[in-house]
């Protein structure tokens, strides 16, 4: 057979190309990963919902035993808990509200053009990429009042008469709520950049045409900040104030490389019980899975607060 029969009669049927096609492939790779999500995540989050309503214990080798909403009672009428509730309140309130105040100055700080200032920004990020778990044993040692910086930082530098952050004591004293205080330090210290970073990216968004217009118009500078750069900045920094909050509410790490929830319970975060509750000596899984509910239901409910003044604040309500 010649060479211009072969092309009339165009390529052997009995040759098949095999290839995948564009749904094939997209379902290649979309399928594995809804299997990991599922078997990660959505799985464990509706059997902790179960557990939550029985008595199950993780090291007890026994099957769980369904008690309806006993577990969920029983949280709600625990004094104790509803105090490590109010902790985690005052922590989340005051930390999250100094690290949206000096987030905020910080980016209205670098955002100016001057030398070093790429530099400044890379030092400022620096906390925000160690582990809470190290930055909480640096701090640790940073409070310690006979060989700690801190104290000497703030000219305090005999120990007899300087505070003891985490143990709650000033001059020998018991101060109550100092060692919360010193968690939030450390916090803000940790996570303000976090608020930088978005309220500089609002910043940097904001046209110039707006701020050459009011100078026109002879508007003063505090005019300027009220009218046009909080406007501008506030839903990214609600969002900020959204994403910290939560992450308050489930603040654990650097609690217990710090203080461990003590001195006492001063710094007993509810994650921290939890965290007892479930793991550390007790095992109550049953008990803790309902806990970790009431704390999402609660996280949840505040969430929507901020979502919806976000929406308002964005002319969506």
């Amino acid at each position: 057979m010649s060479a211009s029969e072969t092309q009339l009669r165009g390529p052997n049927p009995t040759v098949r190309q095999r290839h995948l096609s564009n749904r094939a492939i997209v379902n290649l790779f979309i399928w594995p990963t809804l299997l990991l999500l599922i078997a990660m995540n959505v799985f464990p989050l509706f059997y902790s919902l179960y557990l939550g309503f029985t008595n199950y214990s993780a090291i007890a080798q026994k099957a769980p035993v369904w008690v309806a909403f006993q577990n969920f009672s029983d949280i709600l009428n625990n004094k104790n808990l509803w105090q490590y509730f109010a902790t985690t309140g005052r922590y989340a309130l005051m930390s999250v509200s100094l690290q949206t105040l000096v987030g905020f100055l910080l980016a209205m700080l670098v955002r100016e053009k001057f030398k070093g200032g790429g530099i400044l920004t890379t030092l400022i990020l620096i906390p925000m990429m160690i582990s809470p778990v190290v930055v909480g044993l640096f701090w640790k040692l940073m409070y310690n009042p006979t060989f700690g910086f801190f104290n000497f930082l703030l000219g305090m530098g005999d120990p007899s008469k300087s505070p003891d952050w985490l143990a709650s004591r000033f001059a020998g004293q018991p101060t109550p709520g100092l060692a919360l205080i010193a968690v939030v330090i450390v916090d803000v210290w940790m996570w303000a950049p976090f608020v930088m970073l978005l309220v500089l990216s609002g910043l940097k968004a904001i046209p110039d045409y707006l701020y050459e217009a009011a100078a026109i118009d002879r508007a003063s500078s505090w005019f300027q900040f009220w009218r046009i750069t909080l406007p501008q900045v506030a839903p990214l920094l609600l969002i900020a104030v959204l994403f910290r909050t939560i992450e308050a509410f489930k603040s654990f790490d650097l609690v217990m490389g710090m203080t461990g929830g003590g001195p006492g319970v001063q710094t007993e975060l509810i994650s921290v019980d939890l965290y007892r509750i479930a793991f550390l000596g007790q095992f109550r899984t049953g008990y803790g899975s309902a806990l970790a509910y009431i704390i999402l239901i609660i996280i949840i409910a505040v969430s929507n607060l901020y979502i919806k003044y976000l929406n308002q604040s964005k002319g969506e309500g």
